[in-house]
């Protein structure tokens, strides 16, 4: 029995995918309660002009997060969760999932890729996420920024109840509102983060900086 070299295995796009849809997710069940307060603050401004209130409610990122769970318990930092998710298994999966595909289809097969065709599958992975998975960013967004009603009532009773009820209310548009800005932050981000990363992964390849040694980890052959 001769030993057999390992060979390199190159995930599919599928795996690429659902890996790096499962990754996103993890990452925003971490973060998510920071998010929340990012939106809390960004709309007290628009709050305050609605209700008429003479003072901020919240005061930092911190001081946001101490005041929602004071005031309406520690799950409202999760107001929203379940939309978060679908948003990155659909957003992050695309964005990051099917940039190597991407940047093939552009060089037509070919293993070299310059700086403008990588630039371009940035643009298209990031401007795609954003239009396939708009509807679960205004969910999540809508969910974050709801605050329960002085009778315990909340406008969405759930996650598919809100986008019938966006779809019913405001038309199918309603789903996909805010969706051009969108498109251009998170095509540019798209460029910055993979663009980026896949150069210093590559030159990091070129220049061997962080290669294994074989020749250590060698396992002995048996012959039978």
């Amino acid at each position: 029995m001769v030993g057999t070299k390992p060979k390199d295995m190159v995930p599919s796009a599928a795996v690429k995918f659902f890996g790096a849809g499962t990754a996103a997710c993890i990452a925003d069940l971490v973060t998510f309660p920071l998010d929340t307060a990012k939106v809390r603050l960004q709309i007290q401004g628009e709050a305050v002009k609605t209700e008429g209130a003479s003072t901020m409610k919240y005061r930092g990122v911190f001081g946001t997060i101490t005041t929602m769970v004071r005031t309406e318990g520690p799950r409202s930092l999760y107001n929203g969760l379940v939309a978060g998710l679908q948003r990155q298994m659909s957003f992050a999966s695309v964005r990051i999932g099917l940039y190597d595909s991407m940047k093939q289809f552009y060089t037509r097969g070919t293993e070299s890729a310059g700086i403008i065709t990588r630039l371009m599958a940035g643009c298209t992975t990031g401007a795609m996420a954003v239009a396939f998975a708009q509807p679960t960013d205004v969910v999540k967004v809508r969910f974050q920024a709801q605050v329960r009603l002085a009778d315990g009532g909340r406008r969405y009773n759930g996650t598919l109840d809100a986008y019938r009820t966006i779809a019913r209310d405001e038309g199918l548009r309603g789903l996909w509102k805010g969706c051009m800005p969108n498109i251009t932050r998170n095509a540019i981000v798209n460029c910055a983060e993979l663009v980026t990363y896949d150069m210093i992964k590559e030159l990091i390849l070129k220049y061997d900086l962080m290669t294994v040694n074989h020749t250590r980890l060698k396992k002995p052959v048996w012959h039978t």
